[in-house]
């Protein structure tokens, strides 16, 4: 496929408006490209900062298919990796935990909290090897409100991405929540087949009955920046959550920002090929994650 060819994405009167060609969602030139160009260079989020609490905790994650491993160093500091052993590509990391080191589980190389390597099992004396030129590449790293967003090549710092956003957020202090639950789901579909759904509220009223109860979807308005899109509504019920506005971000280029009264959703859409995609769900609340009201919330929530 010729990206060049495209359609021009200028906006366009309603009456013209066209939707992205067919191959947009099924050719493999593409899904190359996007892959260096949109997720390589994109901000995508992995975490909230209160996941890694303390010094040598870490999280082994992804974004769009790099494994990753987020950890705070000895002082304190955010750090994210590859999780890929410099030597056969195995994992550093697994899961979530605390440790002085990352240590591969293949042939055992050991790496510190700064990436650098530590030691080499049976490699003393190899000719040409100095561990000293052995470190795990560091991925730029940047926070918002607590949630952590990560990239490769970063085409614009962060805050060109979030701009404006604290001012919508107000009171809500998202530095304060916790981690509760995550929930994952397989979809047969290109990820951007998810993204065009979000990004629209007209199917409401249509598909979601639940929702739209709660919603007032006479009010419903979407706003778009540069780098990010902006859904809101006030809520008509307050039964489940509460008096308060819903807000809907989606943040460029796969991470969608959920936020109602004292909760949190993320959504992370991943590319599992040309037409699978696999959606991320995490939920978040100030309350702690022990709490059996905040367990009952969160399983209405994971329901709803």
């Amino acid at each position: 496929m010729d990206v060049a060819a495209l359609p021009g994405l200028a906006p366009q009167a309603l009456a013209r408006a066209l939707a992205l060609p067919a191959e947009c969602y099924t050719d493999a030139a593409l899904a190359a490209v996007e892959r260096r160009q949109v997720f390589g260079r994109g901000w995508q989020f992995v975490a909230h900062a209160n996941e890694v609490p303390d010094p040598g905790s870490f999280l082994a994650t992804e974004m769009a298919g790099l494994p990753v491993v987020l950890l705070r160093n000895e002082a304190g500091e955010l750090r994210a990796f590859h999780n890929v052993c410099r030597h056969r590509a195995g994992p550093v990391a697994q899961g979530r935990g605390c440790a002085r080191r990352l240590r591969c589980v293949y042939h055992g190389w050991s790496y510190g909290l700064d990436g650098q390597l530590r030691s080499a099992t049976e490699m003393d004396g190899a000719e040409d090897f100095d561990p000293q030129t052995v470190r795990l590449p560091e991925l730029s790293l940047a926070t918002w409100q607590g949630l952590v967003f990560l990239s490769e090549q970063p085409e614009v710092p962060l805050a060109a991405v979030v701009e404006g956003m604290d001012e919508r957020f107000g009171s809500r202090r998202l530095d304060h929540y916790r981690h509760h639950r995550q929930v994952r789901y397989r979809l047969a579909c290109n990820w951007k087949v998810y993204v065009d759904n979000y990004l629209e509220g007209y199917h409401v009223p249509h598909l979601h009955p639940g929702l739209n109860r709660l919603l007032d979807y006479r009010s419903y308005i979407t706003e778009t920046r540069p780098w990010h899109s902006y859904q809101y509504s006030p809520m008509e019920s307050a039964t489940l959550y509460g008096d308060g506005d819903a807000l809907y971000y989606y943040l460029w280029p796969n991470t969608m920002l959920n936020s109602l009264p004292d909760r949190l959703q993320t959504n992370r859409v991943l590319p599992r090929g040309i037409d699978h995609c696999e959606v991320v769900f995490d939920y978040y609340y100030p309350a702690d994650p022990a709490d059996p009201a905040a367990q009952q919330r969160c399983a209405a929530d994971v329901a709803f």
